[in-house]
């Protein structure tokens, strides 16, 4: 319970919604879930009326590995039934939200695992959702992060969900719910460093254009090295990142073409493009902009800097430039970051930094510097598309 209560109130104070997953691995000797513990712990969070939505389990085509005995899809379908049943038995939670099966990477069996489980349970989850890890953590350098290949592995795995989901249940939400550069938690000194953004940064845009609109992150403090921010709570490359991304981006995705980019393969030639662009509208949260107004944002894994002309309606409007680069001598190991060339920092325990933008004047071309992501608010377009929510 106390530990519930400081994981509630961490949440509560901080504005965010709590997702509290469930012990899946108590079972019955029929194998069927045992909720007699998850009952007790339903009823205290319901007496202290925490506003909390529900999981039941990690990873669950991992459970042989884990208790020798395995759980099939549509087993843990019924699991998953029986826990809405729990949930609408107490009042204050009736109607909360519930979530899952939470698997892993959508290989073979996993796949199998979830087709059973969409059959017996799709419509009772609010969401569907899963697991991504792009390197094996035993294994990671840090040029795998500059590795194209590597950063379209994500892409094969949405279209498996999907797939999978769009054929029990169409429609469906789908949620990436964990995910972290390495597997095993990450790798000391590097899924902590300023080269593990670009797997980040670049799973946040592609997932967008993809539909899927929330991501978990894994993990904010203690467990592993995927890290936001270290023992001291001093900010991550990854958390500046993402704090210049929620700042910046709205949720409206637009549709982006880039002239030199657009190249036509040969045939047993792929393109790996080392220059990745998106864009959306700019938060309507940010008083900063005007609606209207487009977020670019760019990540460059070329070991050259590279040129960018905006052409049309956005040609003749300033732009506000976000650069981020790493901050000492570590380059690319780096766990501290510059915006626009200045090191960011807390002021204080409480305080963030001004995020302060560098101003282009209308018409100047973009100079991406290598091996950099970058925002670029294009200001008072006045687009159509990002008027109006």
């Amino acid at each position: 319970a106390r530990s519930l209560d400081k994981l509630y109130n961490f949440a509560d104070c901080s504005g965010l919604h709590l997702i509290f997953a469930l012990n899946a691995l108590r079972r019955n000797p029929n194998n069927s879930w045992n909720s007699s513990n998850a009952l007790s712990l339903l009823k205290y969070s319901a007496s202290k009326k925490y506003n909390i939505s529900w999981e039941l389990g990690n990873e669950p085509n991992n459970y042989r590995t884990l208790i020798g005995r395995s759980v099939n899809g549509s087993q843990l379908g019924k699991d998953y039934i029986q826990l809405r049943s729990l949930l609408q038995l107490i009042r204050t939670y009736s109607r909360a939200n519930l979530y899952g099966p939470n698997i892993g990477r959508p290989r073979k069996n996993v796949i199998a695992l979830l087709e059973g489980f969409m059959k017996v349970a799709g419509s009772t989850v609010d969401a569907v959702t899963w697991q991504h890890y792009y390197i094996d953590g035993r294994v990671a350098k840090v040029t795998d992060f500059l590795k194209t290949r590597l950063l379209d592995t994500l892409s094969d795995q949405i279209r498996k969900i999907q797939k999978v989901v769009n054929t029990y249940t169409p429609g469906k939400k789908i949620w990436l719910e964990g995910v972290g550069t390495t597997s095993a938690g990450g790798m000391n000194n590097l899924s902590d460093s300023y080269a593990a953004g670009f797997l980040w940064l670049n799973t946040l845009g592609l997932l967008a254009s993809q539909g899927i609109d929330v991501v978990v992150r894994h993990s904010f403090l203690d467990h592993g090295h995927n890290h936001l921010v270290d023992q001291n709570f001093n900010p991550l490359p990854d958390y500046w990142l993402s704090l210049l991304y929620k700042r910046l981006i709205g949720p409206k995705v637009l549709a982006i073409h880039v002239a030199g980019l657009q190249r036509k393969p040969r045939p047993g030639r792929v393109i790996r493009d080392k220059l990745r662009i998106y864009a959306h509208c700019t938060s309507y949260h940010n008083h900063n902009y005007v609606r209207g107004s487009i977020t670019l944002y760019i990540i460059n894994l070329h070991r050259s800097r590279k040129k960018i002309k905006l052409a049309g309606t956005l040609r003749d409007k300033i732009v506000h430039q976000y650069l981020l680069q790493p901050y000492g001598k570590d380059g690319l190991h780096s766990k501290s970051v510059q915006l626009n060339g200045q090191p960011l920092a807390m002021v204080d325990d409480g305080t963030l930094p001004e995020l302060k933008p560098r101003p282009l004047r209308a018409g100047r071309t973009l100079v991406i510097p290598p091996l950099t992501m970058s925002f670029y608010v294009v200001k008072n377009v006045n687009a159509l598309a990002c008027r109006y929510r």
